[in-house]
């Protein structure tokens, strides 16, 4: 049967429509868990009370297997009808925002607007509303659905949750297809997963007086001699390949050569390969510029030293276009009046693509924008809050495997 076929039969279902109507008449609960979500900080490395929170919701709606694993994942198992394969239904759990940041919840009419409300609060209640739609409707599919609440997606978490999740937890061996629920926009399936690294550069010499010292190695000009290497390094736009010097520190006082400074790095690629290619050369050339510092000054006091420290560590991925989970969700945005749109970003889906394993991102449904800023908003209009999530119910019902 092909993509749009399958689709069609389950649109045509009378229990997927009366978990459509399930989805409508309680789409004020929805909007009541969203805010309840968002109004529990999860700053980064810091998610335990939303993951204790988000851990009683999924008790109480009855799932299987509630657990939280050494990492902090929160999830629970929906039994399937088939031989234990499991659809992964994730959405994370953290925010950009640090602790303290006031994450109360203001309303202008169909708006919400709050730090991280959509990014990804929206999901974590949405993929709860999915489950009591199925419930309610009675829909059973044939693998196994697990929803999931990871942690560490964002910034320096460096997907730290669905990383563990894969290499250490029980479940990683039976998953056959994995969703990430991030942002609501529903036209938007990302099928490829930006790599990056990231690193610390951190520079060390003698110090000394601007003045009095002036002759000695200089850590600040080794740094900028790396900086300009790094800019001068090919970044193509086929594969899309970047890279950026984006934070710098250091020194003591405007009269003194420091004797630390340090730069932070990312480096990003849709291929594996560039990115290999980009760091290789990147760290050589570091070394240069070290090499060049004390080549070109004293170092009678000691030479500059370098420290390159990973921050940061995301796989490259690609869930092929003909991969079937990229074809159901295609049909399903596209038959529910949406122009599908075939996109690469770093999400939670980097990890197991990069390990073979179908994933895409879908969206949770409705509008939202200004993500990661303090004024960052979602739009809970019902009509088209309804017809998103019931796009994406449609794809993960479809790669679950509806039963007839």
């Amino acid at each position: 049967m092909t993509a749009d076929a399958t689709i069609a039969r389950i649109l045509a279902d009378p229990r997927f429509r009366d978990a459509v109507a399930v989805m409508e008449r309680e789409h004020d609960r929805t909007v009541a868990d969203i805010i309840a979500l968002t109004e529990i900080p999860a700053p980064p490395f810091g998610e335990e009370k939303r993951a204790a929170a988000y851990l009683e919701m999924l008790r109480a709606h009855g799932l299987e297997e509630v657990e939280q694993d050494a990492i902090g994942n929160v999830m629970g198992r929906r039994r399937g009808t088939g031989n234990g394969a499991t659809v992964v239904v994730a959405a994370h759990l953290d925010t950009v925002f640090p602790a303290g940041t006031d994450v109360r919840v203001r309303r202008e009419g169909t708006r919400l607007l709050a730090p991280g409300i959509g990014d990804d609060t929206r999901s974590l209640a949405v993929n709860l509303a999915f489950l009591r739609a199925m419930d309610a409707a009675g829909i059973r599919t044939r693998a196994d659905i697990l929803f999931l609440g990871d942690v560490g997606e964002e910034g320096l978490g460096d997907l730290r949750g669905v990383r563990h999740f894969f290499t250490e937890g029980r479940h990683r061996h039976n998953v056959e297809a994995f969703f990430t629920v991030d942002s609501p926009e529903v036209d938007r399936i990302v099928t490829g997963g930006i790599g990056s690294k990231r690193y610390r550069v951190t520079f060390r010499g003698p110090g000394g007086h601007s003045f009095g010292a002036f002759g000695l190695v200089n850590p600040a000009y080794a740094m900028a001699r790396a900086a300009l290497t790094l800019s001068d390094l090919a970044a193509p736009a086929d594969p899309q390949t970047t890279h950026c010097v984006s934070v710098l520190g250091g020194g003591t006082s405007v009269n003194a050569i420091p004797n630390e400074v340090w730069m932070e790095v990312d480096l990003r690629s849709r291929s594996a390969a560039e990115l290999a290619r980009l760091e290789r050369e990147f760290l050589a050339g570091v070394e240069t510029a070290v090499a060049a510092e004390n080549a070109a000054r004293s170092t009678k006091e000691g030479a500059v030293t370098v420290e390159c420290r990973p921050i940061g560590d995301r796989p490259a991925g690609h869930t092929p276009m003909d991969a079937a989970i990229v074809r159901l969700a295609t049909a399903a945005v596209a038959a529910h009046g949406y122009a599908p749109r075939h996109e690469y970003s770093s999400t939670d889906a980097n990890i197991p693509m990069s390990l073979g394993i179908p994933a895409i991102k879908i969206g949770s449904g409705g509008s939202g924008g200004r993500a990661h800023s303090l004024e960052e908003w979602i739009d809970v209009e019902p009509r088209e809050s309804l017809r998103g999530m019931s796009a994406s119910l449609a794809t993960i019902l479809a790669v679950a495997g509806m039963e007839a």
